[in-house]
């Protein structure tokens, strides 16, 4: 019995039979985490992308639409027209407008203002229309879920309590004259 047994343990030291089972169990995890990873960060580019060129579409609208002053829910529903890929948008989007003195520079609060499902609605924050050849700078966040949430890149970044992330879009421009 321990004759036969001795054989069988040597023949099974021997063997190489299951090797790349043993890799493809070792290295699959990873691989399916970068994947997910790629997935999470491909999508977040997509859409802070389509925030940033709808953001400069309609601030290239207020520059240059003299004698216009629109409002923050005109200003709200054009971004949300033109960013595609933003699930919600009219209800995740948050705008600040803030006029900014240059001969008397004071930076704006470095917090964006934005939306939290998990706690109650609040009023918008700051937002003035400018005058004639003012500095304004305008923000946008908006809140977006993670394609895979608890798993690669979508676990590691930083989320409300609805479990939803932050993109944020800033941009300046000068009010044309009227």
């Amino acid at each position: 019995m321990t004759r036969r047994t001795l054989t069988f343990l040597r023949r099974f030291r021997r063997s190489e039979r299951g090797a790349a089972t043993i890799e493809f169990v070792i290295t699959f995890p990873a691989l399916l985490m970068m994947l997910a990873s790629a997935v999470d960060l491909g999508f977040i580019s997509l859409r802070h992308s389509m925030l940033e060129s709808a953001m400069d579409q309609v601030v290239r609208d207020i520059r240059l639409g003299t004698g216009s002053a629109p409002q923050h829910d005109d200003i709200k529903l054009q971004i949300c027209e033109r960013a595609g890929f933003i699930d919600d948008c009219n209800n995740s989007l948050r705008l600040e407008m803030i006029q900014v003195d240059p001969q008397n520079w004071q930076s704006p609060d470095p917090d964006a203002d934005c939306t939290d499902k998990s706690q109650e609605v609040s009023p918008v924050r700051n937002f003035v229309n400018g005058l004639d050849n003012e500095l304004m700078i305008m923000r946008a966040c908006v809140k977006v879920d993670p394609v895979f949430a608890n798993f690669g890149l979508g676990a590691n970044m930083v989320k409300d309590g609805a479990g939803q992330y932050s993109l944020v879009s800033s941009t300046a421009f000068v009010q044309e004259p009227r």
